[in-house]
């Protein structure tokens, strides 16, 4: 269903012509996605992109604020009286310019496959917080009313992008994982974040769709892996080591139909020292050390090719440069 090698993005570009970048993902990938462009407006970063429809967000655009506010209204009641197992909300062009361009751009076309993200339930319920400080995770109510909503938003996505393809990937974007277990956040179980991301993981799969993961720094993998997603999508390029100590763990996802997402090109400002070679070398040399632990011919038929990270943060040309060193790696490993 997906190819080896196959070359995908995260989701943010630097670009603010969302025409422009669409085509961009379109030309420059095999699995296009449509690209979160974040320099346009603050609308399009990762908690409120996804906030719509949340009962008491509040977003103050001038401050470029988002917060959580409870009051008297009906928010909640109404929330809950149109929410169902298989409901979908969606994600509106003011909130996410780039998705609707693509959505037009690919009208009447047909592909093997197609991606689309989601701000994951912990990233979003730790990144968004209330007047007084507060994070939405340590409010049992908003915890569960955020993933409701993101669920919700992924499956409005796989009915969009089905309409082009029959393979629809979903990746949950958990950049915050990698703080999990530090001092900062000491009251987030592991067991509330395996529920969140089970059940996240779930609803794409329900939905027809094919649920991935990403991560951009250190991770607990295991709970990854016990989540049920398919495809899981590692800093290659930083954190190869962290993921390569649990082999055993990797081998069974691997068994098990898994794919892992190789995050080799840097989205840092590594990306100016590397070049086709250098990248080639450090994947071939990581390729190797893997070897040791899983048969090689096990690792390639259940590979993706990515960046590390969405190169929202950095500029046109160094989001080209990184998409095509990207390309130069799977000419060479073809």
């Amino acid at each position: 269903m997906l190819k080896p090698l196959s070359t995908t993005g995260i989701g943010s570009l630097p670009h603010v012509d969302p025409e422009e970048a669409c085509r961009l993902t379109l030309e420059a990938f095999d699995i296009p996605f449509w690209p979160q462009l974040p320099k346009i407006s603050f609308r399009e970063w990762m908690i409120p992109q996804y906030s719509e429809g949340m009962p008491f967000v509040r977003i103050d655009h001038e401050h470029e604020n988002i917060y959580v506010e409870r009051d008297n209204s009906d928010e909640l009641e109404r929330f809950y009286e149109t929410y169902t197992d298989d409901c979908k909300i969606a994600v509106s062009e003011d909130f996410a310019k780039g998705l609707h361009a693509f959505l037009k751009i690919i009208r009447g076309k047909r592909f093997e496959v197609l991606k689309g993200q989601v701000t994951g339930p912990l990233t979003f319920t730790l990144g968004l917080k209330d007047r007084s400080g507060r994070l939405a995770y340590f409010d049992e109510e908003l915890r569960q009313i955020s993933l409701m909503l993101l669920q919700a938003k992924a499956r409005w996505q796989i009915e969009q992008l089905k309409q082009h393809t029959e393979n629809v990937i979903i990746f949950i974007d958990e950049p915050i994982l990698s703080a999990i277990g530090s001092s900062t956040y000491l009251g987030v179980s592991r067991e509330e974040s395996l529920r969140l991301l089970t059940e996240t993981a779930a609803a794409i799969k329900n939905a027809g769709g094919i649920a991935g993961i990403h991560c951009c720094g250190n991770a607990e993998w295991p709970l990854i892996i016990e989540s049920g997603v398919e495809i899981i999508n590692f800093d290659a390029y930083g954190y190869f080591e962290n993921l390569a100590m649990y082999h055993e763990n990797i081998r069974r996802f691997l068994d098990n139909g898994g794919m892992l997402a190789w995050g080799i090109i840097p989205t840092s400002d590594d990306i100016n020292i590397e070049t086709p070679e250098t990248i080639i070398r450090k994947f071939r040399k990581r390729l190797e050390r893997f070897s040791e632990l899983i048969p090689q011919d096990m690792l390639l038929s259940r590979i993706i090719l990515t960046p590390s990270c969405g190169t929202g943060s950095r500029n046109i040309s160094e989001a080209l440069k990184i998409f095509q060193l990207l390309m130069r790696l799977k000419e060479a490993l073809a």
